[in-house]
Formats: structure tokens, sequence, C-alpha cells
């Protein structure tokens, strides 16, 4: 007999929209309203509470140097709430990274005064929140695809074809009227694939460009500032998606005199001449993941695959992590050699094998079953808290084969210092990799990550039909 509730949730589940349409992921129900700081308080606390998004084209430092957007006008809104400050009530901005679809539901929850999300946000119905002057005018939105690809020039040609968004992106919304204008052409609708919540807007567009995803569209300045970056994007200019937009900070509705300031700031703040030049100088070598699955590396993994399986099953892992860190450490070559001493498929030391019990990596096996071995060794070590989830404890586990585990334990606990949370590398603890040692580490993990969301994508064509093998999302 089935519960009454099971019934009614059995029905909800049929009023919710299937995958292919367009919608924002974030909370759509009304949100209780916490009790609003206006800029008194804030003055007498000190601190402004400044919700951010956790892409890194918005916020994010590296080694002491601002490389995203709304950084530099963040700290120049600093600087200006202090030079109007009376009897030495200066202010710090604390930086709270969210998903870009839960900002303005924790701006309404009081987890923050202020909202600078970098991209267009559209305020959702039922939240009492106001918007500042526009950060940004006339925002258009661009189709994005790679050279030497099909170009668009109507919308008419999106016909059938699937983009790649972010949870969040300012393009669902816009999708779901373009559907609209086919759907009464009687012409398939668009679709969409919402990414994994590890990817951000700028993974998207690496990953269109390594030949991952095909087409995702964007704000226009978010495209022409990675295009710096990712020469191999093409923007298709001609087809109009939607009309343009403006970007906007977001306050408390009553926090009327936070939104003053703001827009008294906004009237004069010009944003720096050199305001990308860290980031173009720190990401110019980073963003270069590749397309994992041509005919040879595709070929190349079939015949790895049984011995990947095998040492993936024993281990209690998905096989196809150790596929993304093969293809990452050694382009699936099992002859791979290093000058520092890493060996094989795996790139494994010597004195890391022996760790697990394992000789003469040389042999593929063996090299195989000793990067196996390590990476179970340090999850279960260091990382089996039931409090990670699974996609998030393999990037600390890569973080830690990366750099040391005792290393990253460390940043976990600054990074619950700092308010960050300690059991999510994306976006949070990665933060303070990106502060403490650079880049480096943190490119590493998102490159084995989207080569393991690549290979995720195509499981069915990489597993024989029938063939159970253990998976740990």
């Amino acid at each position: 007999m089935i519960r009454p509730s099971v019934l009614l949730l059995l029905c909800c589940s049929l009023l919710l929209p299937m995958p292919a349409v367009a919608r924002l992921a974030g909370p759509l129900q009304a949100v209780p309203a916490a009790k609003v700081r206006d800029l008194a308080e804030i003055r007498s606390s000190r601190v402004l509470r400044v919700l951010v998004n956790q892409s890194r084209n918005s916020s994010g430092e590296v080694q002491g140097q601002a490389i995203g957007v709304e950084y530099h006008r963040l700290r120049a809104f600093e600087q200006y709430l202090n030079g109007h400050a009376r009897d030495g009530q200066e202010i710090t901005l604390k930086i709270i990274p969210k998903a870009k679809d839960q900002l303005l539901g924790a701006l309404q929850r009081g987890e923050g005064d202020l909202v600078a999300p970098g991209e267009l946000l559209d305020p959702q119905p039922g939240l009492a929140v106001s918007t500042s002057q526009p950060i940004a005018s006339n925002v258009p939105l661009l189709l994005v695809g790679i050279k030497g690809e099909r170009r668009y020039t109507r919308l008419e040609q999106l016909s059938g074809k699937t983009l790649a968004l972010p949870t969040g992106s300012a393009a669902g919304d816009a999708v779901s009227q373009i559907n609209q204008k086919l759907a009464l052409h009687k012409l398939p609708p668009v679709k969409i694939e919402w990414v994994d919540p590890s990817l951000a807007v700028e993974d998207v567009l690496e990953m269109v460009q390594g030949g991952i995803f095909h087409l995702t569209i964007v704000e226009q300045p978010i495209a022409e500032r990675w295009g710096k970056i990712l020469p191999k994007l093409r923007f298709d200019r001609q087809v109009m998606i939607s009309e343009p937009g403006e970007e906007y900070w977001f306050v408390r509705r009553d926090a009327s005199m936070l939104r003053s300031s703001i827009d008294r700031f906004l009237t004069t703040y010009k944003k720096p001449s050199d305001q990308d030049a860290a980031f173009l100088r720190i990401y110019r070598r980073l963003y270069q993941v590749h397309y994992p699955l041509a005919k040879a590396d595709r070929q190349r993994l079939e015949k790895l695959r049984p011995v990947l399986q095998k040492h993936a099953e024993a281990q209690g892992m998905d096989w196809l992590n150790l596929a993304a860190l093969a293809f990452k450490e050694s382009a699936l070559q099992p002859n791979a050699r290093s000058g520092s001493g890493p060996t094989g498929l795996m790139q494994i030391t010597p004195s890391a094998a022996q760790r697990v019990g394992v000789s003469n990596i040389q042999n593929l096996d063996a090299n195989v079953q000793a990067g196996a071995k390590y990476l179970a060794m340090i999850r279960r070590k260091f990382f089996a808290s039931p409090k990670l989830n699974e996609r998030e404890r393999m990037a600390f586990v890569l973080a830690a084969y990366n750099m040391g585990p005792e290393r990253v334990q460390g940043m976990r606990a600054e990074a619950r210092r700092r308010g960050l949370n300690p059991n999510q590398w994306f976006f949070q603890v990665e933060r303070i990799a990106m502060e403490q040692v650079g880049m480096g580490a943190v490119s590493y993990v998102n490159s084995v990550n989207k080569y393991y969301l690549a290979f995720d994508r195509e499981r069915e064509s990489l597993e024989p039909q029938g063939q159970k093998v253990v998976s740990r999302k």
C-alpha cells in the first residue's frame, strides 16, 4: 500500500520541469527574513559581510593579487566607506563565497549585508531585496563555441542543439524564451545540460575550448575577458540571445543607508586601467584542458580499462577517477617518465609506492596498483569523514596527492577559521590554496575533475554493457 505522503511526493514530482527546461536552480520558495543590518550596525560591528559569486571570475585572490572582477570594486568601496568613517570606525570586508543561485536567499536570511555577483542576476519573487544603481548596463549574452566548428547567425539554427550552462546562469530564462519562439515554428527546442556544481562559468568556457562541451552562453564581458586566456573560443555575436541586461549589487530592502552609500560610490568609481594584469599573468598557461576522448585517447583508454577497473574496484573507487588522473598525469601513456622521479601511467614516485607496499612500478599493473592504493590510503587516513560527499572527497584526495595531505588539512583548518566550508574543496578550501601556494594545485584538481566529468558523460560507451563497476561519485 502506498502511503499518502509518498503519493503526494510522486504527484508533485510530475509537476517539476523536465531537465531540458531552462530554469534557475536556486530556491524559489519565500525565505524568512532575518534582522536587517543597515550601515550604522555595519559600522558598529566594523565588518561588512559581502556575499560573492564563488566563480573565480567574480572573486578570488592568488597570493595577494586580486583576479576577480568584483574584488577591485569591493576594495574601492571599502576605502570609500572608511574615507567617510567617523570616530575611527573603519570597516573591513568579510568575503563569503556562495553558489550564484544561493546568493539572494543567503542575503534574505541575513548571512550577509551585500551581494556582489559579478554576473547578471535577477531578483527572485518574494525576496525583500533591492538593487543598487547598475554596475554595468546593456550587458548582452553571447553564444560561445570553438573556432573551426559551425558558426551560428540565427536563433533557429540552435534548434535541437545542447548548451552547457553553470548553475544559476542568466541564460536559463533566455533559452526558455527562445524555445517558445521555436515552438511557434514547430522546431525542436534548445536543450540545456546543467553542468556539475563543481564547475563555474570559466570552467565551462575552458571545457568548450577543449571540445568537451560544444556551446554555452555567457555575459559578453565574461566571454571577452576569458577569450584572452582561451584563444580558441568563438563568439557568435550575430545571434541575439536576449535583450541586454544590467548588473547590480544587492542589499536588503530596509538597508536604505547602505544602498545610498553604494549608489554614491558607484557614481565616482573608475575601474583600474590594469585591472586584468594579474589575471592575465596568472591564468594564461593554466586553463588548457584537452578533449580526453579523441579517437587515439579512447583506444588507449580501452586497452587500459581492465587494469584500471581491477585496482579501482579493489580500493572501492570509481575507475574513471583513476582514468582521469592518469590522463592528467601521463596522457594515458604507461611508459611516461619524469626527471624528478614520478613514473608510469599514474606518475607515482617510488617512495609513495613503497608506503603502500608496492615495488617495481615500471610494470603497468604495479604502477596502477600503487596509484590506487596510495589514493585509497590518503582517503582512509585523512578524508574518511561522512561529512564529505564523494566528489568533494575525491577533490581533497587529489589535492593531497599533489601537495601532501598534511598541507591540505592545514588549509581546511584555515578555511574553518575564516568562515569557509572546510568540507568543500571547490570554491571554498581552494581559496586558501590560491592564497597560500598559488594556482598550481587548484588547476591540477580542476583539470582532473574536468577529465572525470568528460569520461562520466560517456560512461555507457566506455563500459561494456551489463558490467558492474563500482561508482563513487
